[in-house]
């Protein structure tokens, strides 16, 4: 009679497992080679290109890679990354899946450094 009970509380557990292992699959975020990659560089204070266009929905990796002689701070609230980037290095931001709208980015060390993200 215990191994019965012992038995029914496995396949209970067992079942349980599948069903939360399964609910866990089913939300899982845009797949890595459905994002969309964008490059950017920055020299001379200034980046380029200085708007950059995404489309809507689709999770994006920028590569930024700072040509300059001295580090920069990628940095954006709308977009929710910030990012310090020593002169002559590379860096990748992932920034999640976003709406239509133009998003604003600028190095934070130096304000004048301003650029955009598009999203139509």
């Amino acid at each position: 009679m215990i191994e019965r009970t012992v038995m029914r509380s496995g396949r209970s557990l067992l079942a349980a497992t599948v069903l939360a292992s399964a609910a866990m699959l089913a939300v899982v975020p845009a797949r890595a080679d459905d994002a969309v990659t964008l490059s950017l560089t920055i020299k001379d204070r200034r980046f380029d290109p200085a708007e950059l266009h995404a489309p809507p929905g689709k999770a994006i990796t920028l590569q930024v890679k700072n040509l300059s002689s001295i580090a920069c701070e990628i940095e954006s609230s709308e977009l929710h990354f910030e990012k310090v980037i020593a002169a002559g290095a590379e860096a990748t931001i992932r920034v999640r899946p976003l709406q239509p709208g133009r998003y604003s980015f600028f190095d934070d060390f130096h304000h004048e450094t301003q650029g955009f993200l598009v999203v139509p």
